[in-house]
C-alpha cells in the first residue's frame, strides 16, 4: 500500500506558532501593567472584545 502526501494550502499550526512567537517577542520584558496596556491596545486596533464582555 502506497501513501500519498497532500500539499497543504494552509498550515494552521505554523500560523499559530508564528503568531505566538511574535507576541512573545513583543511582550517578553513587560511587567503586568504594560502587558495589560498592550492587550487593550491590540483589542482596540482590531475592534475585538475580551471574552465575557
Amino acid at each position: 500500500m502506497e501513501t500519498t502526501k497532500k500539499e497543504k494550502q494552509f498550515d494552521a499550526v505554523k500560523m499559530m506558532r508564528d503568531i505566538r512567537d511574535k507576541i512573545s517577542s513583543e511582550t517578553q520584558n513587560m511587567n503586568f501593567e504594560e502587558l495589560k496596556a498592550y492587550i487593550k491596545q491590540k483589542l482596540s486596533e482590531n475592534k475585538n472584545k475580551l471574552v465575557g464582555q
